[in-house]
């Protein structure tokens, strides 16, 4: 089963994406997202996928403060990018997470990108585009200072990339590398992911 678009029709406010998104009927474990004012349903991730993600949440749930969380299945809004993301993991402050709906924040069903720390994506073979280009140019636009990318279907062999330094919808590469090589997360951070620990397909 590959990503499905839900609804395309042009002209939609943020508020009508925002609507369709809330409603849409999707089956138990697909991720439902608006993609550049397209909402899109997508299977749920393969084993592999979430065992990534939990290799991932393991490592840095041993060196965030306190006050912050890792969650998996958090939306993210980038209303100004027609964007409303749920990454495959989340670093940001609980209180944010916890706060009741704003006129601000909007929803009790996401949160505003901005006030990530780190987002996750791990591809699918599906919708890696989205995870290489359309996401990372919304979560920049959105000044989110960390955006790593695990890329298990990338042409040739498994990747994984940390973008810093977000600058209107574009990021600079802080380091690239394959399954098995260290990646170094900047402070607040201040750790080597173990990138070895990854099965090899996800």
């Amino acid at each position: 089963m590959s990503a499905l678009t839900v609804d395309q029709r042009p002209g939609r406010g943020w508020d009508d994406l925002v609507r369709i998104w809330e409603q849409t009927d999707a089956p138990e474990g697909c991720k439902v997202e608006i993609i550049e004012g397209i909402v899109t349903v997508s299977p749920a991730p393969s084993n592999r996928h979430n065992s990534v993600a939990w290799k991932l949440q393991r490592q840095l749930a041993s060196i965030i403060p306190a006050d912050w969380g890792i969650y998996q299945t958090l939306a993210v809004a980038v209303p100004s990018r027609s964007g409303l993301y749920i990454p495959d993991l989340v670093v940001a402050p609980e209180a944010v997470v916890d706060a009741a709906p704003t006129q601000e924040n909007g929803s009790e069903n996401f949160i505003q990108a901005e006030v990530a720390e780190l987002v996750v994506e791990i591809t699918s073979k599906f919708n890696a585009r989205h995870d290489r280009i359309s996401k990372p140019a919304g979560y920049a636009h959105a000044g989110v200072p960390l955006y790593l990318l695990v890329d298990g279907w990338a042409q040739g062999e498994p990747t994984i990339t940390l973008y810093g330094e977000p600058k209107d919808d574009v990021y600079r590469v802080l380091q690239t590398g394959k399954f098995g090589d260290g990646i170094q997360l900047p402070a607040p951070f201040g750790i080597v992911i173990d990138t070895g620990v990854f099965p090899t397909a996800c």
